[in-house]
């Protein structure tokens, strides 16, 4: 068992929603629920019973109710939620029609805008009437290529108000990049902004446009966002308003929301695509809004007046999850740029100066400003802030002792773990539990969470193997694009178990209920036949001061398989005999001799997903010889070609 970092006050746990949901819980369901541990068993036992009690206690907006909670509710995929239900996504996000904030955004030129949520109806009802006067309708898909604005927010939920489908790429995404996402769904309207800044550049987007453009024929119709210029200029993409021209006419009745059924397509989102093609995801009304209902309600403790920020870009399901928040009168907190620009400290600045109380971001952030000497808790007033959030990697040891000396003694601290497979989390946090150093502290309500070993039978805590889920949930994808008998649907989650979904990560669930995440699965090294996560490497490397990140493989080598560790070093640091062999003692001795490296390699950078997680199996496919397949899933893929032919992987 791990140390226990934090542990919540009685009284805030005592007025935690899950508390209160427990207590009802156990009133609806005649059962003793005297802890989460019972609630959660019984969340996954009556899937009928919790599903429906969490849409009461959250108070779905639905227009009609449902004839049936769960239909073929052992299979996966099959099973299908609330039929008969008509509800609708942008209705249940904009039930407040007040003046005070719906949305800040903080700009790293240093700009502060803001929406109320009377201004963010109005311009959702707005661009919703331009939209369907474009032919928008029920169905049709509409494509953001945006920064991470407000008018991104807005133009998501006129979407969904109308009953059409959104997908959305960061603007640093290549032509061919959009082209590989968007080309597979045919968009019949994109949304736009001129460029956008990042690390102080200023970068123009129309060029990009007008290229994906020409090859994106089931496109009428263009709305530009003016960023970078106050009036830019438009005559070079064909059919484009800008955006004070698709809004400006707001109806004086508000939005009209389309009433569609609880699985009606909401969202297409994307795998990463490294390994080819990436998978078109297509996500739903219902199971996207009462699965972020619960994880912000119960899981965060989110309540109307928060203020919370999630680091992400409008390429990465965490946007998605970070706007549902709308739904509980949440102020949404938006960070547009380079998370490190113009300071290291700059989102501390955003946390202090926006009364903060929710911050989310990525555990190499949280690595990278504890290598950089930001220290929060001496220099801001956090007084505000109860919770701490990291995703996108397992979060190190070392960085729970970071929150907790240099940001705050009394903060929750939230490691989580799903994906945009499911567009929500299978581990997250729970208010009412301690913090344990290096776990995820629990696993979600409704999400039946096991650790299977490769004889598909569940594993006793500790033990390390693939996170599966074993019962259907409603943010189960509706299905993948383009895909009509599902066979890659069920390629790519139920291949390895019969009727369970195989996530890809390689975990453990602990004694003591939590989780500890070690990596991706298809990324774990196999050296002699013992199977280990990578995070476990990652761990023990980064607490060199020398060493800025790092990344690992499994080469194979002589019959065999050998482990091969790339570090980036710090300016002004070398890869000296001595480093090397403190770094493979300390694995050595922290881990085990099978996690020490045959080969430590010095490299100048690594490649990352747009999403800025390590891209493990590009590098292995490099290494190896293997083209990957497609390098627009990259960050940086220039990256890649300090990998090839290295002298020191031939011996």
């Amino acid at each position: 068992m791990n140390d226990v970092l934090w542990t919540p006050d009685p009284c805030r746990a005592a007025a935690a929603a899950m508390t209160r949901f427990r207590h009802l819980a156990a009133r609806k369901s005649g059962r003793d629920l005297g802890d989460y541990d019972a609630l959660w068993r019984w969340s996954i036992e009556d899937r009928e019973g919790f599903w429906s009690l969490l849409w009461e206690f959250c108070g779905v907006i639905a227009s009609t109710p449902w004839d049936a909670i769960l239909e073929n509710g052992d299979a996966m995929p099959g099973a299908r939620w609330f039929t008969g239900a008509r509800l609708n996504h942008a209705e249940n996000l904009l039930r407040r029609r007040d003046g005070c904030e719906a949305i800040v955004c903080w700009r790293e030129n240093g700009a502060r805008s803001a929406m109320t949520f009377a201004e963010l109806h109005d311009t959702v009802a707005a661009l919703r009437v331009w939209l369907e006067a474009k032919g928008v309708g029920r169905g049709d898909r509409v494509a953001g290529f945006l920064p991470n604005l407000p008018e991104t927010v807005a133009a998501m939920l006129a979407t969904a108000s109308l009953g059409a489908v959104w997908s959305s790429c960061s603007p640093d995404f290549g032509a061919r990049g959009v082209l590989d996402r968007f080309g597979q769904i045919e968009p019949k309207a994109l949304i736009c902004a001129d460029g956008y800044f990042y690390g102080g550049k200023t970068f123009d987007s129309r060029p990009r446009v007008a290229d994906m453009l020409a090859d994106l024929p089931s496109v009428e119709a263009v709305a530009v966002v003016p960023y970078v210029e106050e009036a830019p200029d438009l005559s070079s993409l064909p059919n484009a308003v800008s955006w004070s021209e698709a809004t400006a006419d707001a109806p004086a009745d508000g939005v009209a929301f389309a009433q569609v059924p609880f699985d009606h397509p909401l969202f297409i989102m994307y795998s990463s695509g490294t390994t080819g093609a990436p998978k078109c995801i297509v996500h739903g009304h219902g199971g996207t809004l009462l699965q972020h209902l619960k994880e912000h309600r119960l899981h965060c403790d989110l309540q109307p007046g928060d203020r919370m920020l999630y680091v992400s870009t409008c390429g990465w399901m965490m946007w998605n999850w970070q706007v549902s928040a709308l739904a509980l009168g949440a102020t949404l907190l938006l960070y547009e740029g380079n998370p490190a620009h113009p300071a290291p400290a700059i989102l501390w600045d955003f946390c202090e100066r926006e009364r903060m109380s929710v911050f989310g971001t990525s555990a190499k952030y949280l690595s990278a400003i504890e290598k950089a000497g930001v220290k929060p808790g001496e220099t801001h007033d956090l007084s505000r802030l109860r919770l701490v959030m990291s995703t996108g990697s397992p979060l190190a040891h070392e960085s729970f002792d970071y929150v907790y000396r240099d940001v705050k003694a009394d903060v929750q601290l939230s490691s989580i773990s799903g994906g945009t497979d499911i567009v929500s989390c299978f581990a997250l946090g729970n208010p009412t539990l301690p913090v344990r150093k290096g776990e995820l502290q629990s696993r979600g309500l409704g999400m039946a969470v096991e650790v299977f070993g490769d004889d598909g039978r569940p594993l006793p805590a500790g033990g390390k193997g693939e996170l599966v889920c074993t019962r259907p949930f409603p943010s189960m994808p509706v299905g993948f694009w383009n895909d009509p008998d599902g066979a890659r649907y069920r390629a790519a989650y139920f291949d390895a178990f019969d009727n369970v979904w195989r996530h890809g990560d390689w975990s453990a669930v602990t004694g003591d209920g939590g989780m500890v995440i070690h990596g991706r699965s298809d990324a774990v090294l196999n050296p002699g036949g013992v199977r280990i996560g990578t995070a476990e490497i990652y761990r023990q490397v980064e607490r060199f001061d020398e060493v800025l990140e790092s990344l690992c493989i499994g080469q194979d080598w002589e019959g065999d398989v050998r482990v091969v560790l790339f570090v980036v070093l710090r300016p002004g640091h070398g890869l000296t005999d001595e480093l090397t062999a403190a770094i493979r003692r300390k694995i050595r001795m922290s881990a085990s001799p099978r996690h020490v490296p045959a080969k430590v390699v010095a490299v100048a950078d690594i490649p990352r997903t747009r999403s800025n997680k390590i891209s493990e199996l590009a590098v292995r496919d490099i290494v190896h010889g293997r083209p990957v397949k497609n390098t627009e899933a990259l960050a940086n893929p220039e990256a890649l070609k300090l990998f090839e032919g290295l002298e020191a992987l031939k011996s």
